[in-house]
């Protein structure tokens, strides 16, 4: 357990922090699960409508952190060819 002031704050800190990442991850992973149900359906303006929210959340969580940039990147190009592959 922490003894001092400031590791006292710094655990407060820190459960702060992963309650906030946690929400981002949620909003990351929910936006994943909209984009690939989308494809899944085969509807490709549905999913062009998605993709546009979905490139914004991961490049908000992305822009904090809570993800490396180039994780975020990458989903964005797979996702992107996997639409323009749509009929």
């Amino acid at each position: 357990m922490a003894n001092t002031k400031s590791a006292k704050k710094k655990t407060r800190v820190i459960l702060r922090r992963a309650a906030i990442n946690r929400v981002r991850l949620g909003k990351y992973r929910g936006a994943i699960k909209s984009i690939e149900n989308a494809i899944q359906s085969g509807k490709k303006s549905e999913a062009l409508k998605i993709f546009n929210s979905f490139q914004s959340v991961l490049m908000k969580v992305s822009k904090k952190g809570s993800i490396k940039r180039q994780t975020a990147s990458r989903k964005i190009s797979r996702i992107a060819k996997k639409i323009s592959a749509m009929k």
